[in-house]
């Protein structure tokens, strides 16, 4: 899954980028209000994480200016801020959840976990699809409840592909799945990654239509 980290603290952003990605996630990473607008209108997140000291455009204007267009992506603001009155000034502005600085990362994980079961409408971290069962928070695989071994590829994959079964993913959709704004997909790397796939979880669990794209659960 992929999410904005937006932070302008260079260390504190980088040790969160680090800590987000080692979880399983891919980030993009913007260093202000007005970029995050950018990013989001850009592309879509499963959710973001805001900080409120914001330059150009603080966080909490950046967040009521998000929800002024409609969009319902969950936001976790995670600030120094952290009186009753500003949890609630930014509560009312749209945010899903509010964590203050200094935080544990486990408890981040856990919670931007907690919002992406919300908006996808499920109660626990479990995906399954036939004989595979992707566990989201463990980031463990099993296909007939034998574990399976996946690269970071091949686990952002089929994260997507499972959450959207019964649909077909796009080329261009599982790209921005595994590589973050700053990094260039190399031309090869989903069939490599649909491959390694299909070698471990059976050739018939992905199916491939010309145009289309990638598909389980059919």
């Amino acid at each position: 899954m992929k999410l904005l980290l937006v932070e302008d603290d260079a260390m504190l952003g980088a040790a969160m980028k680090r800590g987000l990605e080692k979880a399983g996630y891919t980030v993009d990473w913007a260093r202000d209000g007005e970029e995050a607008l950018g990013g989001l209108l850009a592309q879509g997140y499963a959710s973001v994480i805001l900080d409120l000291n914001l330059p150009h455009l603080d966080g909490l204007d950046a967040l009521k200016q998000l929800r002024a267009r409609r969009d319902t992506t969950p936001v976790i603001i995670v600030t120094a801020r952290g009186r009753g009155d500003q949890k609630i000034d930014g509560l009312d502005a749209g945010a899903d959840d509010y964590l203050v600085k200094p935080f544990d990362l486990d408890e981040l994980l856990a919670r931007i976990r907690a919002q992406i079961r919300r908006a996808e409408g499920r109660v626990n971290d479990l995906l399954r699809v036939k004989d595979v069962t992707l566990d989201i928070g463990a980031r463990l695989v099993r296909r007939d409840d034998v574990p399976v071994q996946l690269t970071a590829k091949e686990l952002r994959a089929l994260d997507l592909l499972m959450r959207r079964a019964g649909r077909f993913v796009s080329k261009d959709d599982l790209e921005n799945a595994l590589y973050d704004a700053a990094g260039g997909a190399e031309s090869n790397t989903i069939e490599v990654t649909i491959y390694g796939l299909r070698k471990k979880l059976g050739a018939d669990f992905i199916l491939t239509a010309r145009g289309l794209g990638y598909m389980v659960g059919k």
